[in-house]
C-alpha cells in the first residue's frame, strides 16, 4: 500500500504524510481511541438545564441570557416546551401541553416548515380548521396533544433510508407524515436552512412539534376511545447522524479542536430512551452515488476521481495538523472538499453515537442485504421497533413494493467510476470498515474492501 498510491491520482499525491499512511501517523486508530474525544464531552441532562432555567429565571435583561456563552443555552426554548416525562398510557412520546394566548388564532401560521413546503403548508391548512375542536380541558385550562418521534432514522445519504422509511410506512402502527427529512436536529434547529449555507431564522422546537399533529390527533382519537395507543411515528432526516457543522458558527473553528456538543447530546437530553436506526452501504460505493446524486453539471467518470484526489489531499493536510475525528467534523474542510468523504467515515459517528446511547438502542444495517431482500432486514426494525407482526399479505406487500429514491436514468448511463478511484478509496476507506466491523461485531461491515 506504501508506495502503490502515487500514480492513482498522476503523481500529485506527495510526502510520506499521505492520507494513506494513517494508520501509521495514528497508530492507535485502529483500536478506537483517536476515533474517540481527546476530552471529556459534555452531557446534557436535564438536571443541568434545570440550573439554567433558575439563571434565566434570574437574568430578566435578554441580554444577559444571549451572552450566556454555553451550548445549554441552545436547549433552553426547547426544554421549556418539552415534558420530563410523556403520557404512561402512549407508546409514542406524547404530553398535552397547555394553552396560552390567543385560541383563535391559526396555531399553524407562523410555521417556518409551513412556508418552506407547500404540502405541509396544506397540512396545516387542514388541522388548523379542527383546532379549537381538538383541544382538552384539564383543571380548567386548555390542553393539546404533541408528540415527538418514537424512532429517527438517522442515516447515512444515498444508503436507501428513502426506501426504509417508505416501506415503514405499509407497517399499520406507523404513521409517517411529511416532509422525510425535517433536518431540525441538525441545522434548522440553528437556522441553517440548506447544507453549507449560513444561519438564517432558527425554526423553535414548537414548528417542529408542529409536523407530528396529524399522528397527534390520531392517538388522542383513540384515547378518547379509553384505548391505550400503539401508535408510533418517526422521521428519517439522513443529516442526524453525522452532520455536525453548525457548530462552527456557534464556537468558531479553531485547528484541532472538536466540537463540545453534538446533535446526539440534545436528543439524548430530551429522549433518553428513543430508538435509532442507521442504514450503510460500501463507503466507496456511497461516495459515488452521493456524487451522481448531488453533483453539479458536467458530470463524469474524470471528474468524480479529480475531486476524490482533491479531497484526498485535503482530508491528509488537516490530518497533519489535526486528530482523525477534529477533521471528520471540522466544518470548514467539509465545506471546501469537493466530495463528502467523511460521511463514509461511519465508525467515528457510531462510536461517538454509542458514547450516549445503548448499543441496543442502535440498529444498524447494510443497504446490500436490504436491497437483495427487505423482507429480513424490515423484520429486523419491526422487532426493533416493539411492532407487532404482519400478515403475510402485508409481508408480501412490504417486500414487492418497488425501489425508493434509485439512481436516475441519466447518473446511471455515466457507468461506473475508474478502477483508478476505486484503488484509492478503497485504500483509504478500508481501516475504518474494519474497525467498524468490530465494534459492530460483524464482519459484513468491512464490505471485503
Amino acid at each position: 500500500v506504501k508506495h502503490h498510491h502515487h500514480h492513482l491520482c498522476n503523481g500529485n499525491m506527495t510526502g510520506k504524510s499521505s492520507v494513506f499512511f494513517h494508520l501509521s501517523v495514528f497508530p492507535d486508530a485502529l483500536p478506537g481511541k483517536s476515533i474517540k474525544s481527546s476530552g471529556a464531552r459534555q452531557h446534557l441532562d436535564i438536571s443541568t438545564l434545570q440550573k439554567v432555567f433558575s439563571f434565566l429565571l434570574m437574568a430578566s435583561d435578554v441580554s444577559v441570557i444571549d451572552g450566556f456563552d454555553n451550548p445549554l443555552s441552545l436547549c433552553l426554548q426547547m426544554f421549556s416546551v418539552a415534558p420530563r416525562r410523556f403520557l404512561p398510557d402512549v407508546k409514542n412520546p406524547c404530553w398535552f401541553e397547555e394553552l396560552r394566548g390567543d385560541v383563535s388564532a391559526d396555531p399553524y401560521g407562523s410555521n417556518l416548515f409551513g412556508r418552506s413546503f407547500r404540502q405541509i403548508q396544506l397540512i396545516f391548512e387542514q388541522l388548523s380548521g379542527s383546532f379549537t375542536q381538538r383541544l382538552t380541558r384539564h383543571d380548567g385550562r386548555l390542553q393539546r396533544l404533541r408528540c415527538l418521534p418514537y424512532f429517527y432514522i438517522i442515516g447515512q445519504p444515498k444508503c436507501g433510508t428513502t426506501d426504509l422509511y417508505e416501506r415503514l410506512r405499509l407497517h399499520p402502527d406507523v404513521r409517517l407524515t411529511p416532509p422525510k427529512e425535517p433536518h431540525w436536529w441538525s441545522r434548522k434547529r440553528f437556522g441553517i436552512i440548506h447544507s453549507g449555507e449560513r444561519p438564517q431564522t432558527r425554526f423553535p422546537l414548537d414548528h417542529y412539534l408542529d409536523l407530528f399533529d396529524p399522528v397527534a390527533l390520531q392517538i388522542q382519537q383513540s384515547l378518547l376511545g379509553n384505548s391505550s395507543s400503539n401508535i408510533i411515528t418517526g422521521e428519517a432526516s439522513a443529516s442526524t447522524m453525522w452532520d455536525n457543522d453548525a457548530w462552527l458558527y456557534l464556537y468558531g473553528n479553531s485547528t484541532g479542536a472538536e466540537p463540545p456538543s453534538l446533535v446526539q447530546d440534545f436528543i439524548h437530553a430530551l429522549q433518553p430512551d428513543t430508538r435509532l436506526i442507521a442504514i450503510l452501504r460500501d463507503p466507496v460505493e456511497r461516495l459515488y452515488s452521493d456524487y451522481l446524486y448531488f453533483g453539479t453539471a458536467n458530470k463524469s467518470a474524470l471528474d468524480f476521481h479529480q475531486k476524490v484526489c482533491e479531497s484526498l489531499r485535503m482530508f491528509e493536510g488537516c490530518l497533519r495538523d489535526a486528530g482523525l475525528r477534529a477533521c471528520v467534523y471540522n466544518s470548514t474542510l467539509n465545506k471546501a472538499m469537493s466530495v463528502r468523504l467523511q460521511v463514509g467515515l461511519y465508525v467515528v459517528f457510531v462510536l461517538d453515537w454509542l458514547s450516549v446511547f445503548s448499543r441496543d438502542q442502535l440498529l444498524v444495517l447494510r443497504l446490500e442485504d436490504h436491497a437483495l431482500n427487505p423482507r429480513p432486514s424490515m423484520s429486523r426494525i419491526f422487532r426493533f421497533l416493539s411492532l407487532g407482526a404482519l400478515s403475510d399479505q402485508r409481508q408480501r406487500q412490504i417486500s414487492k413494493s418497488p425501489v425508493s429514491n434509485p439512481r436516475r436514468a441519466s447518473d446511471r448511463d455515466l457507468g461506473p467510476m475508474r478502477p483508478a478511484t476505486r484503488e484509492l478509496l478503497t485504500l483509504f476507506y478500508s481501516p475504518f470498515s474494519q474497525r467498524l466491523a468490530e465494534v459492530l461485531q460483524d464482519e459484513s461491515f468491512t464490505w471485503d474492501l
